[in-house]
């Protein structure tokens, strides 16, 4: 795949899924309470806001800001700048992987453009489960990452599966 056709496939799944994210955040902080969450479909998703200041389930949330700044912020957008690079560039990726890796990016975008607009933390207000086994608050931003690093692993392995059952039946 050329690298002009991976810009624009990444450019528009960026476009996509940060203007999907931004927008359901916006609407989360205009019009759900922070002290309740919203229960539908028999409690089995909870629509309530926080904002996390750590990272995946708050993990970090305790250090002090200066360096949770530089970490999540500082960090994340200089790791990010690489997997685009890597997604532009890595002769071996196949269409599929290059849009995992956008998806990957666009949430880790979506992500790191609340933690510089809101002076360290990301806005979340997804929660899903059944009685007790629950998963932590989450956004779109980290549907996007997990779905991007999904579909990434499972493309890699099955293109290097199918190029090692090729070999094989070649010979």
């Amino acid at each position: 795949m050329h690298i002009a056709k991976r810009l624009v496939l990444i450019l528009v799944v960026l476009a996509v899924c940060v203007g999907c994210d931004q927008a359901t955040k916006s609407i989360a902080q205009s019009y759900l309470p922070s002290t309740q969450a919203w229960s539908f479909l028999g409690d089995t998703l909870r629509l309530q806001l926080t904002h996390n200041t750590g990272a995946f389930l708050g993990l970090g949330d305790s250090m002090p800001k200066f360096w949770r700044h530089v970490l999540f912020g500082v960090g994340g957008t200089v790791i990010l700048f690489g997997l685009l690079g890597y997604g532009l560039f890595a002769k071996h990726l196949h269409r599929v992987s290059v849009f995992a890796i956008a998806l990957y990016f666009a949430g880790g975008v979506s992500n790191v453009i609340d933690r510089w607009a809101y002076d360290g933390y990301v806005v979340d207000f997804i929660n899903v489960g059944i009685g007790p086994v629950r998963t932590g608050i989450f956004n779109f931003a980290d549907m996007f990452i997990m779905a991007g690093g999904v579909i990434f692993f499972a493309s890699e392995f099955h293109m290097k599966w199918f190029l090692a059952r090729c070999s094989r039946s070649a010979r």
